[in-house]
């Protein structure tokens, strides 16, 4: 059997990020993928194969923390969830490094700083070819490097839309954009980018920044339709010996010195209890029992302004809003961010509102301006994955809610002030899945965390978990950018200790 230096597990952002920074560096490694490719083809950009017949979506259901069955969105393919996601790769705050005190407590300090974080965002943001400018940003941290790119251009409306928010003192930003338009290639700025695959791959996602350069070193092997069933131990529980793997309906075991586990935060965490043995008779990497445990995935609502005005926008999601992130002077709490949605179309609208008429959906749809709110929910050890007879649990209490309710209401007068004088509000957080993270959590300390600050197994020194699951807080932005910044850091680290590949 050929011979790697490393094993990932999951293809999405952290393991495809971690499979190119060492495959660049020397490293041999082997991409272990439960899913297959997505095809370019004219179905991903059509509302009703991705939004009703849920063409690309696995077919996955998880029980809640009652006990009843559900589907959770979940994605299986090269490149995970990033194929359809809609590009935003904000950096954390600096203050979101620290610990922050929250109406509903407190967020802890990570082991890391942005300090120590900063020069692998400006990697991870050349790598994605990121547009932006968060100069207007009033929550914007320090950076060395400007982005690689300038920022999408608002379309008309949108750019009224951030003249009135500006008339009302606010501080609309440049969302940051991984897509390929204007000099940096040949996106066609469309209507079909947040929730759908790119078919003319100019989406920056895990597929096209990270596993195609990682395949293109020629040190890289890519397995699909492989499923990771448990990691199997060494006798005194030390290290990762081996990965037993279900391929193509034979089960095979693959080895080698280095594993990386990136499967997502809810995958990742069922993996490693699936792994129980005698040596890990709470499953691997978890004597301090938080595996599984301080499940976050944001408190998030969509708003949608209806106005008399037709919104004949294309491309949409152009703007922020981070004037309430840490708070204001009548809620002194943070809130969280407003970031602007894709373009809803009808369909979209009710393929989640079963009882919304298509007609109406269309209407709303063309004469709507769309927005998210988001906010960071706490880790909570309550809060968890488990395995209920082979079935993935997910209990979860909502926690926070205050200043989310605040950011909404503060959105909402934004909204109508700018000539939106109906707002309609729509909640996220039933089985949200999306923005899934600290399931493995990061710490200094091995009693109260699964993971040293390079994401390296306390448990086991050959086990690293790269994914979202090794943030200890949410933070109240998109994860993404933060996740390819820590496996490029990670994988440095990695290359440095147990290669002795970088000096």
């Amino acid at each position: 059997m050929k011979q790697y230096d490393a094993i990932v597990i999951g293809s999405g952002v952290g393991g495809s990020m971690t499979a190119r920074r060492l495959a660049e560096n020397g490293a041999r490694v082997l991409i272990l993928e439960r899913g297959d490719f997505i095809p370019r083809e004219p179905q991903n950009w059509d509302v009703k194969t991705v939004f009703f017949d849920k063409k690309y979506k696995a077919r996955d259901t998880w029980l809640d923390r009652n006990g009843n069955p559900f589907d959770p969105g979940m994605y299986y393919n090269v490149g995970g969830s990033t194929k359809f996601y809609g590009a935003a790769m904000f950096r954390l705050r600096e203050r979101d490094f620290g610990a922050l005190e929250h109406k509903g407590g407190i967020s802890p300090a990570w082991p890391v700083s942005y300090n120590q974080m900063a020069p692998y965002y400006d990697q991870a943001e050349k790598i994605f070819r990121i547009h932006g400018d968060d100069s207007a940003d009033p929550t914007a941290p320090r950076r060395d490097t400007p982005f690689p790119f300038g920022p999408i251009r608002s379309e008309p409306i949108v750019a009224r839309l951030a003249e009135r928010f500006r008339a009302q003192g606010l501080s609309p930003s440049a969302l940051p954009s991984a897509i390929n338009e204007g000099a940096a290639g040949s996106c066609i700025l469309c209507g079909t980018c947040d929730g759908f695959a790119c078919r003319i791959a100019q989406k920056n996602d895990a597929e096209t920044c990270g596993v195609e350069p990682a395949l293109a070193t020629g040190n890289v092997d890519l397995v699909t339709h492989a499923t990771a069933r448990r990691l199997i131990l060494s006798a005194d529980g030390k290290r990762v010996e081996a990965v037993e793997v279900e391929e193509k309906g034979q089960v095979k075991t693959y080895s080698a010195p280095v594993f990386v586990l990136s499967c997502n935060a809810v995958n990742s965490a069922t993996l490693l209890l699936r792994s129980a043995c005698a040596a890990a008779p709470n499953g691997a990497a978890n004597r301090s029992d938080v595996v599984g445990r301080h499940y976050m995935v944001h408190n998030q609502s969509a708003l949608m302004g209806l106005s008399l005005e037709v919104n004949d926008t294309r491309f949409q999601k152009t703007l922020a809003l981070n004037d309430w992130y840490f708070g204001d002077d009548t809620f002194r709490y943070p809130m969280g961010q407003g970031q602007m949605l894709g373009k809803l179309q009808g369909g979209m609208l009710t393929a989640n509102v079963p009882f919304l008429p298509r007609f109406a959906g269309n209407e709303m749809a063309r004469h709507g301006m769309d927005w998210l709110a988001m906010s960071e929910d706490l880790p909570d050890p309550n809060n968890r994955v488990t395995l209920d007879g082979g079935k993935i649990r997910l209990s979860v209490t909502l926690n926070n809610m205050d200043g989310h309710h605040q950011l909404v209401k503060r959105m909402k007068r934004a909204l109508k002030r700018a000539g939106y004088p109906v707002v309609v509000v729509k909640s996220l957080v039933a089985h949200a899945t999306a923005h899934q993270c600290g399931t493995v959590r990061m710490g200094d300390d091995p009693a109260t965390s699964a993971l040293d600050q390079f994401c390296r197994s306390w448990d086991h020194r050959n086990l690293f978990v790269i994914d979202a699951s090794f943030m200890p807080s949410s933070a109240a932005v998109n994860p993404a950018l933060t996740i390819a910044a820590q496996a490029l850091r990670a994988s440095d680290h990695m290359l440095k200790t147990d290669f002795g590949k970088l000096a």
